[in-house]
């Protein structure tokens, strides 16, 4: 299945996950070059706050698309997916 959403959506979370590839890019430097700890785990923490921003707009795009469709049609088998996979989350 595709990714809910228009075009739009769907370049502006390739350009947030760009960004993100690079802030990773960045923090592995830095361990390559033995910065202190507190900055690792800033940029980890960074990195981490960017990829639940990711997560979460393309979880809303599947409720407010794919998950309202499948509702429409009376079909469970989204919703059942989507509760699977939030039960997965730690």
């Amino acid at each position: 299945m595709s990714l809910c959403g228009t075009d739009q959506d769907k370049e502006r979370i390739v350009k947030r996950l760009r960004r993100i590839e690079g802030q990773v890019r960045g923090l592995a430097a830095m361990v390559e070059q033995d910065r202190d700890c507190i900055e690792v785990l800033r940029q980890i923490n960074s990195v981490t706050g960017a990829l639940r921003g990711v997560w979460t707009q393309v979880i809303g795009d599947h409720l407010r698309g794919c998950i309202a469709k499948s509702i429409a049609d009376h079909d469970e088998k989204l919703i059942d997916e989507l509760m699977d996979h939030l039960g997965k989350i730690r």
